[in-house]
């Protein structure tokens, strides 16, 4: 490929797609400018280094799957919310792993607040957690505890790492029917908000 017409956003395009085939921690400037034919000094025009192409990397993608996650969310409350939230994740993680890589790195808190696609995804977050009474300091809390089960579950997805016979499509669901419960039931700091009015 012609060095010409080469832009941030198209390399950070490039470098999310060299993820999912490749993995998001062998995407190097030298693989990607071996994609566009290109030297690694001409990427430096447009990207300060690898650090700043991970992080392009990391918004690009948090910017797709919260669309997603939007679009299923959209019009839903309680634990029909939770569970289209949910599915709308791990079905990126499985069909993304090297794009969901990228969304699991820390950012500088700078970018996130300059991020819409990081408010956007603070916004439906934080707005399903309302719906069950909470407010801070256990919304942080209950998001915290949403991240890690919904991390952990497709990361141990995505490697095969659950051997048992049981379905793990099955699993997942009863998952997210037990993350309803505790947050219908969740233990309340003491400004932590009023219990709610049984979301579906």
């Amino acid at each position: 490929m012609a060095r010409a017409g080469l832009t941030a956003d198209r390399l950070a395009a490039a470098a999310a797609e060299l993820a999912d085939e490749v993995g998001f921690e062998n995407v190097t400037l030298s693989a990607l400018a071996r994609h566009f034919g290109v030297k690694d000094a001409s990427l430096y025009s447009h990207v300060r280094n690898l650090q700043d192409l991970r992080t392009r990397v990391a918004l690009l993608a948090g910017g797709e799957m919260i669309d997603r996650i939007a679009a299923a969310v959209a019009g839903r409350a309680g634990k029909d919310a939770l569970a289209a939230f949910a599915d709308a994740y791990r079905e990126y993680a499985l069909q993304h792993p090297g794009r969901y890589a990228a969304t699991q790195i820390r950012i500088d808190q700078t970018l996130v607040a300059d991020s819409p696609a990081m408010r956007r995804t603070a916004e439906i977050t934080y707005g399903m957690l309302r719906a069950y009474g909470l407010e801070e300091p256990d919304l942080t809390d209950a998001v915290r505890l949403l991240r890690s089960t919904f991390h952990g579950y497709c990361a141990l997805e995505s490697t095969g790492a659950f051997g048992a016979p049981r379905d793990v499509r099955e699993s997942w669901e009863r998952a997210v029917d037990a993350l309803h419960v505790a947050l219908m039931n969740w233990p309340r700091s003491e400004h932590g908000g009023q219990p709610p009015q049984a979301p579906r």
